[in-house]
């Protein structure tokens, strides 16, 4: 007469089964900044049009001799100027992962942020 903790088992074990079978899996994107080009000038249009999440990871790949990323604040991208204590990458195929908010980067190399390359992303 009794069904006991047999069938509250089994209920709890077909509601896990169910929501494991319909839940969505979320996987963080990549993007590899400025396309096949690579990280260059003239990017600050480049994140336009795409949709940013936390977590999504950007690959910057670029030639170390001229170039190098720096992630800045807001007034580091605004002035072109690195901040202290801003990370400089320098590997030339630097992978970095999205803070959510917003997230700035330069190339610190004189005249080359003022060159447009720097880009601004918004991560949700």
């Amino acid at each position: 007469m009794s069904q006991g903790r047999g069938s509250a088992g089994r209920v709890v074990a077909i509601t896990l089964l169910y929501l494991l079978a319909h839940s969505e899996i979320v996987h963080a994107a990549t993007y590899t900044v400025g396309g096949p080009g690579g990280w260059t000038f003239n990017m600050v249009s480049w994140p336009n049009g795409k949709r940013f999440m936390a977590g999504d990871v950007l690959i910057f790949k670029y030639n170390t001799a001229t170039h190098n990323v720096v992630a800045v604040n807001r007034g580091g991208y605004n002035t072109c100027k690195t901040p202290a204590g801003a990370k400089v990458y320098q590997t030339g195929n630097d992978q970095i992962k999205l803070a959510k908010g917003q997230n700035f980067f330069i190339c610190n190399f004189v005249g080359h942020c003022e060159s447009g390359m720097k880009i601004a992303i918004t991560a949700m």
